[in-house]
């Protein structure tokens, strides 16, 4: 039998592996049904904001080791804790966890949503291109789009 962990995560170390499970529960696929993709996004940069230093606007050991203890409350995450979380998700390799890599790094660490990761990939692209297509209208309206461009040639015709 394994030793209980000494990490200050919560449920830890408490001897019941269902208050462990029950503390890790995954809620980023139950906040993407409910919020939809755009929204899901909103709420990852609102947890960004909250751990990022403001000083150098990425998350650092430092400030998400603040952060966790303040907003979270996981009191007692060591430096070396939180230095290993952000390496986890550092792309770059400056140190520190951009937006764009905590958002990423919150979706690869989530089974439930990386089970669905097609689905939420197509949905992203869509609103996308969505959101492409209602600012190009915006910028067509009122200009004359040529209608009277003559036909491709024969030869250049789909089959």
């Amino acid at each position: 039998m394994a030793a209980p962990s000494a990490s200050p995560r919560a449920g830890a170390g408490s001897g019941n592996p269902e208050a462990a499970a029950e503390a890790y529960e995954d809620l980023l696929p139950v906040m993407g049904e409910r919020l939809g993709t755009a929204g899901l996004l909103t709420e990852l940069r609102a947890g960004f904001r909250l751990l990022a230093d403001p000083a150098r606007g990425a998350i650092t050991a430092e400030s998400l080791r603040r952060g966790a203890a303040a907003a979270l409350g996981v009191a007692g995450m060591t430096l070396a804790e939180a230095d290993a979380m952000v390496r986890e998700g550092d792309a770059d390799g400056d140190g520190a966890l951009s937006e764009a890599e905590f958002c990423v790094l919150m979706v690869r660490l989530s089974p439930g949503i990386m089970a669905d990761a097609e689905a939420w990939l197509d949905e992203a692209i869509a609103d996308e291109l969505a959101a492409q297509e209602q600012e190009e209208g915006t910028h067509l309206a009122g200009a004359d789009l040529g209608t009277d461009v003559p036909p491709a040639p024969a030869s250049r015709r789909a089959v």
